[in-house]
């Protein structure tokens, strides 16, 4: 029971403290503030002033103007005389003396103070123009005699009225010429009154500049702090307006300092009034047509001020006068477009002060200019300093307001950002307490409730995590670290950074991103099916070993390719094959030892590297691996197969790259596959290795600007077998020679001509050559009917070389009808429209064209008949010992048959013997071609004989060429020419 009345007692006071705060929250916010304005209102219009209302007596003026010379006094008098009288006179901004006289009203002997309120006048002296007494000077920077500085202006002291006066005075600027009779003591209350205004409005706008300075301060708002000085110019233009702008914070301005101070803060003004404009309203005024405008005023500040500086004050004026104008109207017709476009409160509220600004303005200037001043009463630069001030600054506010709101909104959006975001947002101490998190972060860790200051990041990561964090973040701007949790179930990746003696950090959950990777990791080195290394994988296992090789261990390289695999995927489709396969790394993977890997490198092509192992135990792995792979049948199903594979082993030497080593071991698996032993060991010092480098090192002999050089043609001689004696006919021969003297055939030429890719320099440059040197000797070639030259695959595949071959032949045109290319039947299928082409356009030139190795590929015999060619040219494999093999024999029948048909020409290459000859000619064979006959040779000794049957050393030979000759006859070579040929002769 006493709980229960404790309990209720203190709900009761809570009530009463809340209802308390909420009275009191009232009062203050709202009753107070009502209560000061209603009271204000009150005292304005019920309560009396302290200066009651004051009424000097204007006096009649008389005044002359002195121009050039000074007068004479009887001559100033006259025309004293002369002049009208009047209550005042503005000078429009001439700078000459003017003379003046007026007489004081009241009772005899009455003391009286004159006062001159011109704030424009520079210096006044009086006289009693009789005897011409004086009775005083002043400047403003001293006095004498009955005169002195007053107020604004100048005043006069006089002991007894009525009294007449004659003054001289000096003004600069727009000044006023005016006389006021005041009582002393009604002056010094006016006097009073005077100060007590500029006080209260140096002070006023001090107060309000501070305040402004002191938000800008704490804020860090430029604005405010160019807002603050703007003000400050505003009340020293107010102050002018008034007179009061020569006290500055209770101090007089010294004298030579109040002309500069007028012209320079009215020039700082206008720049200052011109930039806070900008400054609010720059992004809206960009997009409208006044930003050329006011771009153009903006460039003009610089140039206003040089002329405050140095122009003379009444020469200032007008120059500022005008550029105010302007800049006013545009700036006014800027904002309108604004508060148009934006309905902005802020323009709103500038646009005001603007107002106000410029009819204050355009008041004085015609005050100065017309001399009317009816206006200066209600609208000055007083009140407009007054006003303008006060609208500005509701303008600021309001664009605080507007900011204010912003940052609200902006921190709102961020808190509702920081809570909704998916990934883990914290802070930490710099002893690992969490301060702040976010829903994301206690969801990852796991935790519903995470208590700022106690509980610690370490609790939910691995050991040493925490530790890392912290030194990665104090040696380091931005760091991220992989880190795990407790139980290592999950991965997070950390994003952190040291800021303000606080962690600040991102966790993102990367657990499946972690798994996503590894798979991604294993797809891009192993190969999907087997899970063996794949080509990138397995040159990266090289390159691990190329390190052993460096360190003088040794490193073999296997290559492994399953014999007759493909019979399985076409016979009994690709699952059953990709079964065998995976049994198949199985197998081998069992063989292999640690540091040993596999790769598949093809479809049933694999392989195999072995660091720190020599090549003598790599061997005994092979063999061991062709009888794991080979002994045991497969089976898929119910199905069984017997697979077999072939492997080529070499040795890696230091600095070999993988495609080398790859080739090399490829060359010997080719061989392991041709012969009866199912693995061909290369060691170190092998002929293979000794071919690749020496054929690298022609690809880079070739690969040299001058490729060319050392290389010559040799000819070897074709016989034709119906008229051996009758012509001399041959093919053209690269060679190459050495710096040693060394000759290297065509063949390793033209190899690594294809793999350099110049192929199309080599051929470009045979063609040039030959057809030079038939065009030299053209007299002593008069029985020779072709001269047959080859092609390779790559060059006619090169455009460049195509349209280089048609400029050749042209400039040879003469002799190009000699010329035979041969194109290998191959390279001739592989694109036919093109091959096509290439040999209409060639033959347009009297070029023959020929098919190189026929029968050796995949020949079709349908396509014959869409190329043109001139000469089938049977392949050599089908010519060697032809008299053994009954079935080359009629092979090479059906080709002649064929070709007879199609009127081609036939030519044998690689004959042997006079037996051969003898067969070729019995079949039908037109031209014979190979060692039977002779060898290649060089061309000086080709031009010494008058036929290819000259050069024929064997009696049983020569014995048939001349049976040949006697019964044969000679048949022409010549084609007929395509429909659409055309003589380039």
């Amino acid at each position: 029971m006493e709980k229960q009345q404790v309990s209720l007692h203190a709900a009761l006071l809570a009530r009463s403290n809340d209802a308390l705060d909420t009275g009191l929250r009232l009062f203050s916010f709202y009753l107070v503030p009502v209560g000061i304005a209603l009271l204000s209102v009150l005292a304005l219009v019920l309560w009396h002033s302290q200066y009651p209302a004051l009424h000097p007596t204007p006096l009649d003026l008389k005044v002359v103007r002195q121009h050039g010379q000074p007068f004479s006094h009887a001559e100033l008098m006259a025309r004293l005389a002369a002049a009208p009288a009047i209550e005042h006179m503005d000078t429009s901004l001439v700078q000459s003396p003017i003379w003046f006289s007026f007489t004081t009203r009241g009772g005899r002997d009455e003391a009286s103070v004159v006062e001159l309120p011109s704030r424009h006048a520079l210096e006044v002296t009086c006289w009693e123009p009789g005897p011409m007494k004086l009775l005083g000077h002043a400047t403003r920077a001293g006095s004498s005699g009955a005169v002195m500085p007053l107020k604004a202006g100048f005043a006069l002291k006089l002991a007894q009225t009525p009294s007449s006066v004659l003054c001289r005075s000096q003004f600069v600027g727009p000044a006023r010429l005016s006389a006021l009779q005041w009582q002393p003591d009604e002056m010094a209350m006016s006097v009073q009154q005077y100060h007590r205004k500029s006080g209260l409005l140096d002070g006023g706008m001090l107060v309000l500049t501070l305040f402004v300075l002191t938000t800008a301060l704490i804020n860090r708002q430029a604005l405010y702090v160019l807002f603050a000085g703007w003000l400050i110019l505003n009340l020293r233009i107010g102050a002018l307006s008034a007179g009061w702008d020569i006290h500055w914070l209770g101090q007089v301005v010294p004298e030579p300092w109040l002309q500069p101070s007028r012209a320079i803060t009215i020039a700082l003004y206008a720049i200052s009034s011109l930039t806070l404009y900008r400054t609010l309203f720059a992004e809206d005024l960009d997009k409208t047509r006044f930003k050329w405008p006011l771009r153009v005023a903006q460039w003009f500040c610089l140039p206003l001020l040089v002329c405050a500086v140095v122009l003379p004050y009444n020469v200032f004026l007008p120059v500022v006068w005008v550029l105010s104008g302007v800049y006013l109207a545009l700036m006014t017709l800027g904002l309108v477009t604004v508060m148009l476009g934006s309905h902005s409160r802020v323009a709103w509220w500038f646009a005001a002060s603007f107002a106000v600004t410029f009819l204050s303005g355009l008041s004085e200037v015609v005050a100065a200019g017309l001399g009317i001043r009816e206006f200066i009463g209600v609208i000055n630069s007083v009140t407009a300093a007054l006003a303008s001030s006060l609208l500005a600054a509701l303008a600021v506010a309001e664009q605080m307001r507007q900011e204010t709101e912003q940052r609200i909104a902006a921190q709102a959006e961020l808190e509702h950002a920081y809570q909704a975001m998916p990934v883990g947002l914290f802070t930490l101490d710099t002893y690992g307490h969490f301060l702040s998190t976010n829903p994301a972060l206690c969801k990852m860790l796991g935790s519903s409730h995470i208590v700022p200051g106690r509980t610690r990041f370490k609790q939910f990561f691995a050991d040493g995590v925490w530790r890392r964090l912290h030194e990665l973040v104090h040696s380091a701007a931005d760091i991220e670290l992989d880190i795990e949790n407790r139980d290592g179930s999950r991965r997070f990746l950390v994003r952190a950074t040291l800021a303000r003696g606080k962690i600040d950090g991102v966790l993102q959950d990367t657990t499946e991103q972690h798994k996503v990777t590894e798979q991604l990791r294993f797809m891009a080195n192993n190969d999907p099916l087997t899970k063996v290394y794949n080509r990138r994988g397995i040159e990266r296992a090289f390159h691990a070993a190329s390190g052993v090789a460096g360190a003088g261990k040794p490193v073999a390289l296997a290559y492994l390719d399953l014999d007759r695999f493909k019979l399985i995927n076409d016979l009994f489709g690709h699952n059953a094959g990709d079964e065998v396969l995976s049994q198949v790394c199985e197998r081998i993977g069992g063989v292999l030892a640690g540091g040993q890997n596999i790769g598949r490198v093809g479809g049933d092509e694999f392989v195999i590297v072995m660091p720190d192992t020599n090549i003598t135990l790599a061997a005994l792995i092979c063999r061991g691996i062709v009888e794991r792979v080979g002994n045991t049948p497969y089976r898929v199903a119910d199905k069984a197969f017997q697979v077999r594979c072939s492997i080529g082993l070499i040795e890696v030497s230091d600095g070999m790259q993988m495609k080398d080593a790859i080739s090399t071991a490829d060359r010997a698996c080719r061989e392991a596959k041709a012969g009866h032993d199912s693995v061909v060991v290369y060691e170190r010092d092998a002929a293979a290795f000794l071919e690749r480098e020496s054929e690298l090192s022609m690809v880079a002999r070739l690969s040299a600007p001058d490729a060319t050089a050392g290389m010559f043609l040799e000819m070897q001689p074709i016989m034709s077998l119906k008229a051996p004696f009758d012509s001399l006919n041959f093919e053209v021969l690269l060679r190459m020679r050495e710096p040693d003297g060394k000759v290297i055939q065509a063949g390793p030429i033209i190899a690594a001509a294809e793999k350099s890719g110049r192929a199309g320099v080599i051929d470009r440059w045979v063609l040039a050559s030959t057809l030079a040197w038939i065009d030299k000797n053209v007299a002593r070639l008069a029985t020779t009917q072709f001269v047959c030259m080859n092609l390779s695959g790559a060059s006619l595949n090169d455009e460049r070389f195509v349209q280089d071959t048609f400029e050749i032949l042209a400039r040879h045109v003469h002799v190009a009808s000699r010329l035979c290319m041969e194109i290998t039947e191959s390279v001739a299928l592989h694109d036919l429209a093109n091959t096509r082409r290439f040999i209409d356009q060639v033959r347009s030139f009297g070029v023959k064209v020929a098919l190189d190795d026929f029968g050796a590929g995949y020949t079709s015999f349908s396509y014959l008949k869409e190329l043109p060619a001139d000469v089938i040219k049977i392949d050599g494999n089908f010519i060697v010992n032809i008299n053994e093999h009954p079935a080359n024999v009629a092979i090479v029948e059906a080709i002649v048959t064929l070709a007879v048909n199609l009127g081609m020409k036939t030519i044998a290459e690689w004959a042997e013997d006079s037996a051969t000859v003898r067969t070729l000619a019995e079949i039908g064979v037109d031209y014979v071609q190979g060692w039977a006959v002779a060898r290649s040779m060089d061309p000086e000794r080709l031009l010494e004989a008058s036929s290819a049957a000259s050069f024929i050393k064997d009696e049983q030979l020569l014995q048939l060429v001349r049976m040949l000759g006697n019964s044969g006859s000679l048949q022409d070579m010549n084609p007929r020419p395509p429909a659409h040929a055309t003589n380039v002769h």
